[in-house]
């Protein structure tokens, strides 16, 4: 906003309220007088002009931006620590908990027994670097009878600490709407602060009055396991106290809880390669980009819902053809593509309203 405010155009300023018969010249005892105090004054404008980009929130640095955000009771989701499973042998074996395991370079503790031979492992770090979906378990602690020790799967993802512009997108959008006592927004609001939830859609009134069916993913973008399903369901309605209020819910709704599912999508294309090349020496670059497109738009599959809610319509994913064949056009020695197909079909896909995008099968010709 103060950019004109130069040292040169203050004291130019400066100078031209100064009497004509005055010497101003360089050198003289009113230009050397004015030069100090008129370098002084721009950087009092570019503090004032930094204090106002931080006064407003789509402007602010992170640091104001969360004092900012404050007001509104928001602050930026901490960085979280995997939950994995485990899965040990002899399944008779008691596993104590607290004992340390390592796999590549992440260290694991066990928190909670599940079944026989099978436990919860809490990463020590906190962040996606706990995110390994399968391994051995190398034992940190020594216990006396342990054959074998497998991480089988990602629990509950871990995840990073809040971007800057993630957050400031959240702060922003809490103006559109107000989240309060059980609404849509308040659901939402509620279901993607729980650790390991990436998005979440609500469907009020789903069997009738009182009923609500929430839906969410992973905060790695994939359909929850069993035990995270559950565990968002006690947090938001228990089971055994539907309707009670004993969870996040308020009292008289009955909140049904599920995972949103993974949808396979086959793809046949019929490319043209450079002279002396065939798909092989493409295939993990076709399905690298295919696998990016849809990890993109499964980002913004929470957001699919809000056509719904301003009663225009309620569509899943919709995966564009163009999109994958200008994609898969940018990868160098693909000279041409046509007749894409999705699903066997050569039209744009819709997914259902709970369903992920994932590569299925890819074929060429």
């Amino acid at each position: 906003m103060y950019e004109k405010e130069t040292q040169e155009a203050i004291l130019a300023r400066m100078l031209k309220n100064v009497p004509r018969d005055v010497d101003k010249r360089e050198g003289s005892i009113i230009f050397d007088a004015a030069a100090p105090a008129s370098i002084e004054f721009m950087l009092l404008y570019a503090e004032l002009d930094y204090f106002l980009k931080n006064t407003f929130g789509d402007t602010a640095e992170r640091t104001y931006l969360i004092q900012r955000a404050r007001e509104r009771g928001l602050k930026p989701k901490e960085a979280t620590s995997a939950v994995v499973k485990g899965r040990f042998t002899p399944l008779a074996l008691n596993i104590p908990l607290g004992t340390r395991y390592s796999c590549e370079a992440v260290n694991y503790a066990v928190t909670e027994k599940l079944t026989g031979g099978e436990y919860l492992l809490t990463a020590e770090t906190a962040g996606t670097v706990g995110n390994l979906p399968t391994g051995r378990l190398l034992p940190i602690d020594y216990v006396e009878g342990l054959q074998s020790a497998t991480l089988v799967e990602v629990t509950v993802p871990g995840e990073a600490e809040e971007e800057t512009e993630h957050f400031r997108a959240r702060y922003l959008a809490s103006f559109d709407s107000q989240a309060y006592g059980g609404n849509i927004a308040d659901y939402r609001q509620k279901v993607n602060a729980i650790h390991g939830v990436g998005g979440v859609k609500v469907y009020p009134v789903w069997k009738g009055g009182g009923t609500v069916r929430i839906v969410f993913m992973t905060s790695d973008l994939k359909p929850p396991t069993t035990e995270l399903v559950q565990k968002v369901q006690s947090l938001i309605d228990p089971e055994a106290n539907h309707g009670e209020g004993v969870g996040i819910a308020p009292i008289d709704h009955i909140v049904t809880v599920e995972g949103a599912k993974n949808a396979a999508v086959r793809i046949g294309l019929h490319l043209s390669f450079a002279a002396g090349t065939a798909y092989a020496t493409y295939k993990v670059q076709v399905e690298e980009t295919v696998d990016t497109y849809f990890a993109e738009l499964n980002k913004g599959w929470q957001a699919t819902q809000r056509a719904e809610i301003d009663n225009v319509s309620n569509t899943g994913i919709t995966i564009r053809i163009s999109q994958i064949e200008s994609r898969i056009l940018a990868i160098p020695g693909i000279e041409d593509i046509q007749h894409t197909t999705l699903n066997d079909r050569e039209e744009n896909l819709t997914l259902g309203l709970d369903e992920l995008a994932i590569r299925g099968a890819v074929q060429n010709g």
